[in-house]
């Protein structure tokens, strides 16, 4: 390895009689990017813990090189609560830090032995810009008033401010435990390119994927207690591992089918046995141990019979909400429609979780009515919900709601049945809850939510540390899921896949509905901050052009282009819809499948080219 900054060789650990990985080696590079991903329970933050010093281990070595300035970013950072925020940047004594303070106490004697020294290692070191650089980077993740005291800091801020700490003294090798939890899509989009800047050495777990792959440059993969690398970002990993995962599974195969004629040898074999006898014996005990793998790759979709959800979902009308001068709702009128699958995007402070809460009726609107379908049952994954006792055994909590969950069709599913899809070994649900890892509850407590059969999902920020073997099977459940869902997220990967249409919260109560997902909304908002820029380019001729960011009224004309424009797109939508369905559905003749196939992308072009134009006119005031 070119440069190593870190050999860890035959690494082991456990937890009694758990083991988290076994002999497992692996190595950082000068200018490597690594990405950690295992399933939650599988030693993730526990490794990274060891490798940070905080954490001891069973077996093997870890070496560094030697003088390398290491940052450690922990998923639940602890500091004293008197402490300020700027304070909180000098508390953890990196070697600026420390030579700092050897400053300050040298400027405090008299005749300022070793000044001259100090001075000298202060220029090296850089160690004059460090408070300038703590609030330059505190300020890039929204943490602006930095005689705040941590005590009065939320959880997510409190990581921000571990984060900035962690940047602030630009080390060598970055260690980051899901450092874009509680990062709104801006404060992750910036992390993004401060990570993808320079020669930058970095391993880190996080379940956010297009951050995994716009930032590493390689995967690492806890699975079954071992290691395995892939030399590429994220989307490499997904296609290698699969790969990986047929080629185990032809082995099993293989080995079985083996197995079973060895195993009848075995049988017939008398007890007096040679030394080619014995040779065999020893290699059918090697058979065996393949033969009886068991690769956790499960498939299963899980189509869930929501419960029975009437035409009527809910009317917000004229709602308003203030928190003082923060406006959150601002005459906010909306008629959600039967299926819809809504996603709620927006920076933090702007309102999207209060909303929420509206919706659920832990907060009274200032005025205004929301009114409530009959049929809806409601559930609610919240950031504040995960509470258990800690003395239960996993299946007892689920079996607790219901023993079965029905599937539609007279078909059900038991409650250990759905914990297995939701990556519960029969052996974790007799486990007592305590003994689960943080991400580990979290997932039970999405199956809390998910067993009591409910119509209309809603979830606030089910990505948070949540695995992303987990949040597949979530995607999975949620593309299938026979109900309505409003999904508030900064995961932007887990949006795309699932939701339909966003409710865009920019402050101030100002909340925009946009068309499409994610990507779809970012593509759009760079391609009309574009257009701004080249609009507000002074021109040597003054016209009188109206711009975009120009105030004016919707002309009569526009205003019905605008209401046909709406009308237009749902029936295209829908005619899209009918033709994918009968594409999939395997009746059509070779005529018919000629005829829609050429249809579906004149569809596609006539969406986009209908929807920028109402998003155009969306913008002029009606």
């Amino acid at each position: 390895m070119a440069n190593p900054y870190l050999q860890v060789d035959g690494l082991t650990k456990s937890f009694g009689d758990l083991v988290l990985f076994e002999n497992i080696s692996f190595g950082v590079a000068e200018g490597q990017r690594i990405g950690l991903i295992a399933k939650n329970g599988s030693g993730k933050t526990t490794l990274l813990s060891i490798l940070s010093g905080k954490e001891g281990y069973d077996d093997g070595n870890i070496v560094y090189r030697r003088d390398l300035r290491v940052g450690y970013l922990e998923q639940d950072p602890q500091y004293p609560e008197e402490l300020t925020v700027l304070e909180a940047c000098f508390y953890h004594g990196t070697p600026v830090v420390q030579l700092i303070k050897e400053y300050e106490k040298c400027m405090e004697t008299t005749g300022n032995p070793g000044l001259e020294d100090l001075l000298a290692r202060m220029e090296q070191e850089k160690a004059w810009d460090y408070e300038r650089k703590a609030k330059q980077i505190l300020s890039q993740l929204k943490i602006r008033n930095f005689d705040q005291q941590i005590k009065h800091l939320s959880g997510g801020q409190l990581k921000r401010v571990a984060l900035a700490n962690v940047l602030i003294t630009e080390p060598d090798f970055l260690i980051l435990d899901e450092p874009t939890n509680h990062l709104d899509l801006d404060m992750t989009e910036w992390l993004e390119d401060y990570l993808r800047r320079g020669n930058l050495s970095l391993l880190m777990v996080t379940h956010d994927r297009y951050f995994l792959d716009r930032v590493c440059s390689e995967i690492i993969e806890i699975d079954n207690k071992q290691i395995y690398s892939y030399k590429g970002n994220y989307s490499y990993y997904l296609e290698k591992r699969q790969e990986r995962i047929d080629a185990t599974n032809a082995e099993i195969v293989r080995a079985n089918n083996l197995y079973r004629t060895e195993l009848e040898w075995m049988r017939r074999m008398p007890q007096a046995r040679g030394h080619k006898a014995r040779y065999r014996e020893e290699a059918f005990y090697e058979l065996e141990k393949v033969a009886k793998q068991r690769f956790d790759n499960r498939q299963v979709k899980l189509d869930v019979k929501a419960s029975y959800i009437g035409s009527k979902i809910f009317e917000a009308d004229h709602l308003y909400k203030s928190f003082g001068d923060v406006k959150i709702l601002d005459d906010f009128s909306y008629i959600f429609a039967r299926y819809e699958k809504m996603g709620i995007v927006g920076n933090n402070g702007t309102g999207k979780s209060t909303f929420i809460k509206i919706l659920m009726g832990e907060h009274k609107p200032d005025s205004g009515t929301l009114d409530i379908g009959e049929t809806v049952r409601f559930g609610y994954y919240s950031q504040e919900g995960l509470k258990f006792d800690e003395q239960m055994k996993v299946i007892d909590v689920i079996q607790d709601i219901a023993e079965v969950i029905e599937l539609g069709g007279g078909r059900k599913l038991t409650a250990s049945q759905f914990l297995q899809h939701f990556l519960f070994t029969p052996e974790q649900q007799h486990n007592y809850v305590y003994k689960l890892s943080g991400g580990e509850k979290r997932r039970l407590y999405l199956c809390t939510v998910l067993m009591r059969n409910p119509n209309f999902l809603v979830l606030d920020e089910p990505t948070n540390d949540l695995d992303i073997v987990t949040l597949q099977v979530l995607e999975e459940y949620l593309q299938a899921f026979k109900g309505c869902v409003i999904v508030v997220s900064h995961d932007r990967y887990f949006m795309d896949k699932v939701v339909d249409h966003l409710l865009v919260f920019n402050g101030q109560g100002d909340i925009r509905d946009f068309p499409g997902n994610y990507s779809d909304y970012r593509d759009w908002k760079d391609a009309k901050e574009q257009h701004q820029k080249e609009q507000e380019k002074p021109k040597e001729e003054k016209n009188n052009r109206v711009r975009l960011n120009d105030k004016r009224k919707m002309t009569f004309k526009e205003k019905k282009e605008f209401e046909q424009l709406e009308t237009l797109i749902a029936v295209l939508e829908q005619e899209k819809a009918d033709i994918e369905a009968a594409l999939c559905s395997g009746t059509l003749s070779v005529d018919e499948l000629t005829e829609k196939s050429k249809r579906l992308p004149e569809l596609n072009d006539l969406i986009d080219e209908k929807t920028m134009r109402w998003l155009e006119l969306s913008e002029i005031e009606g």
